[in-house]
């Protein structure tokens, strides 16, 4: 019996690029509607979280993270975790891969796989809202699919965009978000904000807007007169109609109809648009994007 591989991050992620993940989160979306269901367990203030998806002709992967905040004061890290994949054809184990590898590639290839399709292919000016982890990601992969375009941050807390540009040459940092927004082709937000940060009045012609951080109902990004004026996807309606903030309340508040939603990935033929469009994403993740990427990841470990 062969050893089943645990794949790290350091030397999974040296074999991975974000034009081919992009290409595999594609042809993922041609096979069946992914099942997908999510499991908490509790005891405070720690969790144990597993988000599972069976994806016919792909397989199935199982996404388990704790989540112990007493960690960080102990030397530990506050999330671990890892993604068990299966085989399609007989359930079997087939590889157990980073936590934190797949959520990185998963996470920002998610959003890149939209403004592949959305952003105006000569986009030249990138804005990055939020210089957290996800937003050093989102540079990574923006910089692949967008080589010539000239990058922006803007964090709430200067200092943290000063770190984040510090490590990334030609990376500059921006004062007043209202005129970075104004400035910018593709404006990509990763925070954790709960009172939208960016406003509709802000928004141009022809630009294209990437959300990440909401992922919770009471979560918002952007403020109601941007859901409205643009053209918005959705990454699945499975995990965002009713799940999260940025689509929930404006539904509920009766702001926009579900016909507002134009596509989301299943129905990619569906992700256009006419040159001055504001096209609007919202990235709402879910183990179906996981087991895929996984799926890549383990392709890609194989074939080294």
């Amino acid at each position: 019996m062969s050893s089943i591989p645990f794949i790290p991050f350091a030397e999974g992620e040296a074999l991975l690029d974000w034009i081919g993940l992009t290409d595999a989160l594609a042809a993922g979306h041609d096979l069946p509607r992914a099942e997908i269901g999510d499991t908490f367990l509790y005891r405070d203030p720690d969790t144990l979280l597993s988000r599972a998806a069976w994806i016919n002709g792909l397989g199935m992967a199982v996404k388990t993270a704790t989540v112990f905040p007493g960690n960080p004061g102990r030397g530990a890290p506050m999330i671990n975790g890892g993604v068990n994949l299966y085989a399609d054809g007989d359930g079997t184990l087939e590889a157990i891969v980073d936590f934190h590898l797949v959520t990185k590639w998963k996470t920002a290839g998610d959003s890149l796989l939209a403004a592949r399709r959305l952003a105006r292919p000569d986009s030249r000016r990138i804005l990055i809202v939020g210089a957290g982890t996800v937003g050093r990601s989102l540079h990574d992969a923006y910089t692949a699919a967008f080589p010539q375009a000239e990058f922006t941050v803007w964090n709430r807390t200067r200092a943290s965009a000063e770190a984040m540009a510090a490590e990334r040459p030609g990376l500059r940092v921006a004062d007043d978000l209202e005129a970075a927004v104004q400035a910018a082709d593709i404006i990509t937000s990763a925070t954790m904000s709960t009172e939208p940060l960016i406003r509709g009045a802000w928004l141009q012609p022809g630009q294209h807007i990437d959300l990440i951080g909401a992922y919770r109902p009471d979560m918002r990004e952007v403020d109601d007169a941007a859901i409205s004026k643009a053209r918005v996807f959705v990454d699945s309606y499975d995990t965002t109609i009713g799940h999260i903030g940025e689509i929930k309340i404006p539904l509920e508040a009766g702001t926009i109809t579900r016909d507002h939603l134009q596509a989301d990935y299943y129905d990619l033929a569906g992700f256009t648009r006419a040159p001055d469009d504001i096209t609007l994403f919202k990235n709402g993740g879910g183990a179906h994007l996981d087991l895929m990427t996984s799926r890549y990841i383990l392709d890609r470990w194989r074939t080294q």
